[in-house]
């Protein structure tokens, strides 16, 4: 299957400046991983060790250490003897992640829900403006970015460490499939679903924003087109009812 170089992409969607030091790990990590989750980089991208090196000014073994960081929170393959590629979710994966995602969302909407003082109302408001402002700017790796960490932020208010950890991973997994399977509406949702949601929360009405919430989910399911995609053409299947 075809993939996409990292040697113009990767150097045109990450900002690369040092500031007078050099880059750390976490640096490094930080800006490949905005810039996949906000679509600059797709998947199946290849992420070349000796052009990052080049393109970050560090050494080979600091990219290593990055790219494992990715593969752990999977948004990164590492395929031996072909590298490391920008992860892409198979179909069934997409509907396991989103399986999932219905399974445990609610049980974070739930305990923050039960949670919830005058400081995290204050951060829901705050994050909804910042997805407002984006849309009026129609800065749309924004609204990309914000779209996924509304998800994140709901957790990470919840409380509960393991949780954010399994939702952050099941966030980004989403903004690759929703990339991969050509989803025009699904990544910025409808403008009022967010809202919607929290005002749930702020009224403590954990049934109503549980409904939301799945409703939600199933809106950005339903606006995937879940079907694989390959370069590889079979000629025989297609052109073999028309053999004599």
């Amino acid at each position: 299957m075809r993939t996409k170089s990292v040697d113009k992409d990767v150097s045109n969607s990450v900002n690369t400046k040092r500031k007078g030091r050099e880059l750390s790990v976490g640096d490094i990590t930080s800006r490949l991983y905005s810039a996949i989750l906000e679509h600059r980089i797709p998947p199946g991208t290849k992420l070349g060790e000796d052009r990052l090196a080049v393109i970050f000014s560090v050494n080979r073994a600091r990219i290593r250490e990055v790219l494992a960081k990715l593969a752990h929170e999977r948004v990164v393959d590492l395929i031996p003897q072909k590298g490391a590629f920008v992860a892409k979710p198979t179909v069934e994966e997409a509907r396991d992640v989103f399986e999932a995602r219905q399974l445990i969302e609610p049980f974070a909407v739930r305990k923050l829900v039960a949670t919830l003082d005058k400081a995290k109302i204050a951060q829901l408001r705050e994050h909804l403006e910042l997805e407002d402002q984006a849309r009026l700017r129609q800065d749309q790796p924004s609204i990309i970015r914000l779209s996924g960490e509304f998800h994140i932020l709901l957790a990470e208010l919840a409380g509960n460490s393991s949780l954010l950890r399994t939702i952050r991973e099941l966030a980004t997994l989403t903004c690759l499939i929703i990339s991969l399977y050509d989803a025009p509406t699904a990544f910025s949702c409808r403008a009022d679903e967010h809202s919607e949601i929290v005002q749930a929360i702020i009224n403590k009405d954990s049934d109503t924003a549980v409904q939301l919430m799945l409703a939600h989910l199933d809106h950005i399911l339903n606006s995937l087109k879940l079907r694989e995609t390959s370069d590889d053409i079979d000629l025989e299947r297609i052109f073999g009812a028309l053999a004599p």
